[in-house]
C-alpha cells in the first residue's frame, strides 16, 4: 500500500525541480562531504550513500567490488535478508545497490513521516555500518555470478564489450569487466569482501546525497546518523592516469553468429574536462543522436549496412571510453567500418555544419528538464557531481555551456581528443567473407 503511494507521488512530481535545485553541501564531524536538495510540497526524500569503490577499486580480485556490493542488504545488523525487505516494505521504502567503474552506491527511497522515516534510516544505517557477509549469503550471491559470467561468454555483445575494454586500456584498473571473471569469482570467500568493505566503506570515502522534503537540520542529522557508527578511514590514492594506445589494432573474435558486433575507439574524456561540452555537443551530432546523426544516415539510411550506429563519450574520474558502435550482417563488415572510419576522419577533419550544431544545441537544451523530473534522477545527478567534486551550479550552467559551443570549437576539441591513427577496433561474429555482387 505504502510502496504503491510512493509510485503515485512520483508521477505528480513537478517537472520544474531540476530549475530550482540549490544544491547545499557541508561535510559531516566524521569527514564525509555531503550534498544536499531541497524539495519541497511532498513528503518524500532520496538518500544515496557513494563511495570510492567501484570496480577499479578490485586491484587483482576482479569482481570484488560487485559481489560486496551485492552482499550488503542480504543480512546486516540483527536483520537477515528477508526481514531487511521486510522492513523496508513496512513503510514503503525502496532499497538498492550497485556499482560503476568509479563508484559504489546505496540509495533509499521513502515518506518522510517521522515513524516511517526513522524506520526506513534505521534499517539502511544497519546495511551501510554493519553488513553481516554471512556465509550462506556469501555462496548464494558467488553462485549467481558465477552462473551470470559464463552466460555472460554466450554473448557476442559482451564478448566484445571486454575485448574493446582490454584493448583502449590494457593493464588499466578501468580495463576489465565490473562483474569480474570466473577465475577470480571463483576464488572468492566471504573474508575477502569483509576485507574490501572495511578497506573502502569509510566516512572518509563517503559522500551523502539527500535530495526531498526534508529542511537543513533534517538533512544534516540524517547524514551525521548515517555515517556516525562507520570507522573515519581515508580515501584510497587516486586512480592512475590512463596511458593512450600507440596505435591503431584490430582485434576480430569468431563467434557463430550471422551478424558481426563492431566497436571501435578509444580512451577520451573525463569528468572534468575543459573540452567535455564540446566533445558532449559534437558526439551528439556525429553518432549520439542516433536516428538525426552523421554515423547513423552514412551507414544505415545511405547505405542499409547496419540496422543502428551510434558513438558516446562515457566520462570517468580518468579517462572513460570514446565508442562507436554497430552490429552488421557478417560479410557488410569492412565496408560498414570503412564507412564508419571515414565518417569519423571527416567529423574530426571539417566538424560540423551551423545547421547541425543548431540542432543539435536545441534537441539538448530542450529536453535538460526532462532530465530532472522526479527526485530519483535529480539525487544521481547530485551525486555524480558530488562525487566528482563539479562546481556546485554544474546543473544551472549546463544549458549555457551547450549554447556557448561553437562548430570550431567542436573541430578543435575533437582534433586533440580523438586520434583515428590511435583507434582500437574490436569485431566478434563470423565469417566476413564478403558476398558475390
Amino acid at each position: 500500500m505504502r510502496a504503491s503511494l510512493i509510485s503515485l507521488v512520483f508521477l505528480l512530481f513537478s517537472q520544474t525541480v531540476w530549475s530550482a535545485a540549490k544544491i547545499e553541501h557541508w561535510q559531516t564531524a566524521q569527514g564525509s562531504r555531503v550534498y544536499y536538495v531541497q524539495t519541497e510540497g511532498l513528503p518524500m526524500a532520496d538518500i544515496q550513500v557513494a563511495f570510492d569503490a567501484g570496480s577499479a577499486r578490485d586491484g587483482a580480485q576482479l569482481g570484488i567490488a560487485a559481489l560486496t556490493s551485492a552482499l550488503l542488504d542480504t543480512g546486516a545488523g540483527d536483520w537477515n535478508a528477508d526481514e531487511i525487505a521486510q522492513r523496508f516494505e513496512s513503510v514503503g521504502a525502496v532499497v538498492g545497490s550497485g556499482i560503476s567503474d568509479d563508484m559504489a552506491w546505496v540509495s533509499l527511497r521513502t515518506l518522510t513521516d517521522q515513524k516511517l522515516f526513522d524506520k526506513a534510516l534505521e534499517t539502511l544505517q544497519a546495511i551501510l555500518t554493519r553488513p553481516a557477509f554471512n556465509e550462506a549469503d556469501f555462496q548464494r550471491e558467488k553462485s549467481r555470478t558465477l552462473a551470470a559470467l559464463k552466460q555472460r561468454e554466450e554473448s557476442p555483445a559482451q564478448i566484445a564489450r571486454i575485448a574493446f575494454y582490454k584493448a583502449i586500456y590494457g593493464d588499466h584498473p578501468y580495463a576489465h569487466p565490473s562483474d569480474g571473471i570466473i577465475e577470480t569469482v571463483s576464488g572468492f570467500n566471504a573474508d575477502d569482501l569483509r576485507e574490501f568493505y572495511r578497506k573502502y566503506y569509510v566516512a572518509a570515502n563517503a559522500i551523502v546525497v539527500i535530495v526531498g522534503d526534508l529542511n537543513r537540520k533534517q538533512a544534516e542529522q540524517t547524514a551525521e546518523r548515517l555515517v556516525a557508527d562507520l570507522p573515519a578511514g581515508q580515501k584510497p590514492e587516486p586512480l592512475p592516469e590512463v596511458t593512450m594506445p600507440l596505435k591503431a589494432t584490430q582485434r576480430h573474435t569468431d563467434f557463430p553468429s550471422s551478424q558481426t558486433h563492431v566497436l571501435a575507439g578509444m580512451p577520451g574524456t573525463y569528468r572534468k574536462d575543459d573540452d567535455y561540452f564540446d566533445l558532449f555537443v559534437g558526439n551528439h551530432i556525429l553518432g549520439g543522436a542516433v536516428l538525426v546523426s552523421r554515423l547513423f544516415n552514412e551507414i544505415r539510411e545511405k547505405r542499409g549496412l547496419a540496422y543502428s550506429a551510434s558513438s558516446s563519450f562515457m566520462p570517468m574520474f580518468r579517462k572513460g571510453p570514446f565508442v562507436m558502435s554497430l552490429q552488421t550482417r557478417n560479410d557488410q563488415t569492412q565496408e560498414a567500418l570503412e564507412v564508419l572510419n571515414k565518417t569519423l576522419q571527416e567529423f574530426i577533419e571539417k566538424g560540423p555544419t551551423e545547421t547541425e550544431l543548431t540542432a543539435a544545441q536545441k534537441n539538448i537544451t530542450g529536453g535538460f528538464a526532462m532530465r530532472f523530473d522526479t527526485n530519483k534522477e535529480l539525487v544521481n545527478y547530485v551525486a555524480m557531481i558530488g562525487f566528482y567534486e563539479l562546481p556546485l551550479d554544474y546543473l544551472d550552467t549546463f544549458q549555457q555551456k551547450v549554447e556557448q559551443v561553437t562548430a570550431a570549437s567542436i573541430r578543435d576539441a575533437f582534433k586533440r581528443r580523438i586520434d583515428p591513427q590511435l583507434l582500437q577496433t574490436v569485431t566478434v561474429g563470423g565469417n566476413q567473407a564478403k558476398s558475390e555482387k
